[in-house]
């Protein structure tokens, strides 16, 4: 195309009836006409008050067009002379084979001529070159080149095959989803207003190392009346949830290629941090008492890692024994080895006081615990805390504030005034007295459906219970079935390290569903089970 006949090319594709402006417009077909060389390099473009009168259009918007396409180098002006189209064709790559030996071409600024760097080449070489790099450029703007698709890395694969993020974040029978609609939001805002009418600038930028000082103090005041926890304010560092500080630990205690013992089955969140972290990860078993290593665990070489879920196992909800961690302790100090102790829910236990951490009995500085205000509060908080031990805290503060940045000060001060007026606490009582009366009213609906034969087991704690299905059954299918229904459960086997020695069951949590909810969508999902499992049923 020539520059002379422009404005027709233009004219005939602006649309003067579209919600899009006409700067817009001009700006992408501009850019479209340059891109693709019906606008050739060098080719004079014209005045933006030969367009503007052309188009019919202000002569501002042709200039404001022309400034932009100047800065995103599309065309190259100079005062007196006019407005040219640059070369905006790549340069051409070093020992390229498309060229053959005659080097790499440089661009001119104003006209785009190539000039050979090659000085052996001659006149009719150069000629040649720029000739054959402009026959593969209009062959490419004629025929785009096919791009494959680039594959994900190892590490990738690894962590989207296992992936078990859910696409629905709540309704029955999402497990580990707490009831946000009872959440006392008119005291949140009350708190969070009186920052905002006196705003504090200190507030407003980066968190220092290891968080707000004011929620590190009264954080710890309640972990160490509440959890038993041995800690320090220094010693707390502010994350963004258990993610994170699990993130953060395998950071600072290891090296690719150490090895981890997680429990199996396990959380599949957790597992997913693991599996990029380049570490070499070892399923161990749980029995009643939790964590239980095999004589070839430990004929093995030790773990630089162990991380459990000791006051209820995640998914099956049994407590760790104090001799099994009394056990856990000892082989930890003897082979210098790190317990991150994920204390995720241990505020929802019914029928008796919430136990003691493992922290709490650990004497030799071994121990980082890590919770979580996602399930306490609501999910979409995204603050949670991590323990380290005294000798490491100042470390971990600082990699926190190194790797991530943090932030979100306002928010860690309001949690702060929530957590010592008293309104925490308050809330967990409350909700931890409706949440035991959810879990009763679905294990009274499964034992009238299925009496003993399929049995709930993990109820006495958390937001969730695991149902138990025969031996052979398919509860991933039973998962699928029930979500055709409108009913989100988890398959058990997804918990654990391999298909072979998984356990059949569905995770189905009752916390964020109304009481009167409960009992007609168990009927919902029992469909799904007597559908899919009609042998065992």
């Amino acid at each position: 195309m020539r520059a002379s006949v422009l404005s027709d090319w233009l004219a005939q594709r602006l649309d003067r009836g579209s919600a899009q402006p006409v700067y817009r417009q001009l700006h992408k077909l501009l850019q479209r006409a340059i891109l693709s060389r019906e606008l050739p390099a060098g080719a004079r473009v014209p005045s933006s008050r030969l367009l503007a009168a052309e188009l019919g259009i202000a002569r501002n918007t042709v200039t404001q067009v022309y400034e932009q396409l100047v800065l995103e180098g599309y065309v190259t002006s100079a005062t007196g002379r006019g407005t040219f189209v640059a070369d905006t064709s790549p340069d051409e790559i070093v020992g390229a084979a498309e060229i053959g030996s005659v080097g790499t071409t440089k661009k001119s600024g104003d006209t785009g001529a190539a000039v050979a760097v090659g000085l052996s080449a001659t006149n009719s070489e150069v000629v040649q070159a720029a000739s054959a790099a402009d026959g593969l450029a209009a062959v490419a703007a004629a025929s785009p080149p096919r791009v494959t698709a680039r594959a994900l890395s190892a590490r990738g694969t690894r962590l989207i095959a296992g992936a078990g993020v859910s696409k629905r974040q709540g309704g029955a029978f999402m497990p580990g989803v707490p009831d946000v609609s009872r959440f006392p939001a008119r005291v949140w805002t009350r708190l969070h207003n009186k920052y905002w009418r006196s705003l504090r600038p200190d507030l407003l930028t980066y968190a220092p190392g290891g968080g707000l000082a004011l929620l590190r103090h009264v954080l710890a005041d309640y972990l160490r009346t509440s959890r038993s926890v041995r800690c320090s304010p220094e010693q707390i560092i502010i994350t963004t949830g258990i993610h994170q500080s699990v993130d953060l630990a395998v950071r600072l205690l290891s090296d690719p290629g150490d090895t981890i013992w997680t429990e199996d089955p396990c959380y599949w969140g957790v597992r997913s941090v693991l599996h990029v972290s380049g570490l070499n990860m070892r399923p161990v078993a749980v029995d009643s008492e939790g964590l239980d290593p095999s004589p070839a665990d430990f004929a093995a070489p030790p773990p630089r890692l162990m991380l459990v879920t000791p006051s209820h196992q995640y998914p099956l909800g049994m407590v760790m024994s104090l001799a099994r961690r009394r056990m856990l302790l000892e082989y930890a100090r003897q082979h210098q080895c790190w317990i991150i102790e994920d204390d995720y829910d241990s505020e929802f236990r019914y029928g008796s006081r919430p136990l003691a951490s493992l922290q709490g009995l650990d004497t030799a500085g071994q121990v980082i615990y890590v919770g979580s205000f996602g399930k306490t509060l609501f999910p979409g908080l995204r603050v949670g805390y991590l323990v380290a031990p005294e000798s490491l805290a100042e470390s971990f503060a600082t990699a926190s504030a190194e790797l991530y940045r943090e932030g979100q000060l306002l928010q860690q001060a309001v949690l702060a005034e929530f957590i010592a007026e008293g309104h925490f606490t308050s809330h967990i009582r409350k909700m931890r007295a409706l949440y035991g009366q959810r879990r009763q009213v679905l294990l009274d609906a499964v034992s009238r459906r299925y009496g003993d034969a399929l049995p709930a087991m993990g109820g006495d704690a958390g937001l969730h219970v695991v149902m138990q299905l025969p031996e052979g059954g398919d509860d991933r299918a039973v998962a699928e079935a029930a979500l055709a229904r409108n009913i989100v459960v988890r398959p058990l086997s997804g918990y654990y390290a391999s298909r072979e020695r998984a356990n059949p069951g569905l995770l189905i949590g009752y916390a964020c569903v109304p009481d009167d909810e409960i009992a007609p969508a168990f009927e919902t999902l029992a469909e799904a089970i007597d559908s899919t499992l009609p042998a065992f049923t």
